[in-house]
């Protein structure tokens, strides 16, 4: 058998195996049922985000689990129709900046200017450098390639002149020689650490303490709910691992977290550790909220046993009843089912000052919900002081249809030099630019 063919039987049994966990109380549908009435507020599905609609939800707008069915509606990607573009709010100015990509996630902008994307399922790092009069890159160049589901990809030190380019692999963490304006990787990997690998939530996002002196690797969850005390392979799993920049002195920095492998940054304004969280499924359309908070130094959050500061996940009932009172309540409460992914703290020229220092988080969309809900790049105001207040906006949607199809799946987001929003699509595999065009002053 071929090595091709090989892969393709690998990823039919795990398609095949995650269908057999699958509750029998979950409906499947294969595209959303678009009459069914409108989502009670602060809940919403795709037919209300619209660019600079506000939300919130907050702990006593929480139903009770099973309220209703969980609903299997995975998305079922069509070509980008001709008439679609991703909608920004008025004064913003939507380009494509690169296409073609194989599975572009996550971004990220190295001090002299050029881009890093990780294009996961094929293995590589690719470098994107200026931008032609069409507004396209100017230049692109593969940095590394043969990784193993590269993601995280972060820059050290993280202050002055990089040295570094740190990798997360889905099962350890790399780093390559790194100078500014290198656009192929000039010497071999060096492998720093292993980290629990394999099963669902494969992405190892990366960040680094502002004195350099701590890494900070998310590792998620192998599965939606299982018991690390009866199930081995979740050991070591939904956390927040702390590392030397070496590699060395590895602890668990923060626990019960289902998987922020997906997006870790560092506020720039209270030098906190921050993260974008994929919530647990399967408990009805609007359990449990997504979530993006700062991060606690031996926190715990929940997850499997509780949730959403002391709610207790029904499918473990009675279980460790003295974690209930220590269970932190994250700072900003997300629509359930939005997978939000990489976030992003804007400190550009461009865009009007009451955007600096906000997040920007990328919203790769749902599939437990009857509607849709996701597919969106979110703005989360912090009031130039740093902190939330429990409310985000839709900032860039439109990438599903009015009849729910889906063309679109914002991945990554960074600030590129110029100060414009760059947005990676793994559904059209596509980096969107965003830019300021009205008078930002």
């Amino acid at each position: 058998m071929t090595k091709r063919g090989a892969m393709a039987l690998l990823v039919l049994a795990a398609a095949l195996a995650v269908v057999r966990v699958i509750p029998r109380f979950i409906a499947f549908a294969a595209r959303p049922d678009t009459s069914q009435p409108r989502a009670t507020p602060p809940f919403i599905d795709y037919r209300d985000e619209k660019p600079g609609a506000v939300h919130k939800i907050t702990l006593q707008d929480l139903p009770e689990p099973y309220t209703t069915k969980s609903s299997g509606n995975f998305p079922d990607l069509v070509r980008r129709p001709e008439n679609a573009w991703p909608k920004a709010p008025e004064g913003f100015k939507v380009e494509l900046y690169a296409t073609g990509l194989d599975n572009p996630r996550l971004i990220r902008t190295a001090t002299n200017g050029d881009v890093f994307v990780a294009e996961s399922s094929s293995g590589k790092i690719r470098v994107f450098r200026g931008m032609r009069s069409d507004g396209k890159a100017d230049q692109t160049e593969v940095f590394a390639s043969h990784l193993e589901q590269p993601y995280g990809i972060a820059f050290y030190p993280p202050n002055g002149r990089p040295q570094w380019l740190y990798v997360g692999e889905t099962n350890a963490i790399v780093r390559f020689p790194y100078e500014p304006g290198d656009m192929q990787a000039t010497a071999p990997l060096e492998h720093l650490a292993d980290v629990p690998g394999g099963g669902n939530h494969w992405t190892r996002d990366i960040a680094f303490s502002p004195d350099g002196k701590k890494m900070y690797v998310g590792v998620g969850s192998g599965s939606n709910v299982g018991d690390p005390d009866t199930h081995r392979s979740e050991r070591g799993r939904g956390v927040i691992l702390e590392f030397n920049p070496n590699g060395s002195g590895m602890r668990v920095y923060a626990s019960g977290i289902r998987n922020a492998g997906g997006g870790l940054a560092m506020n720039p304004k209270t030098q906190e550790l921050w993260c974008s969280v994929n919530e647990r499924d399967a408990l009805g359309d609007n359990l449990v909220p997504d979530y993006i908070t700062h991060v606690q130094d031996g926190g715990f959050y929940g997850w499997p046993w509780w949730y959403m500061g002391g709610h207790q996940d029904p499918r473990h009932k009675g279980k460790h009843p003295e974690l209930k009172d220590k269970v932190i309540t994250p700072d900003v409460l997300l629509q359930p089912h939005s997978a939000s992914l990489e976030m992003a703290f804007y400190q550009g020229p461009q865009f009007p000052p009451e955007y600096q220092g906000d997040i920007f988080a990328s919203e790769h969309g749902s599939w437990n919900k009857a509607v849709r809900v996701g597919y969106e790049v979110i703005r989360i105001p912090l009031h130039q002081t740093g902190q939330p207040s429990g409310e985000y906006q839709d900032f860039l949607t439109g990438f599903v249809t009015d009849n729910g199809e889906v063309w679109g799946r914002p991945v990554g987001v960074t600030v590129a030099r110029d100060g414009s929003l760059l947005v990676t699509d793994d559904g059209s595999g596509s980096i969107w630019r965003v830019s300021y065009a009205g008078n930002s002053r």
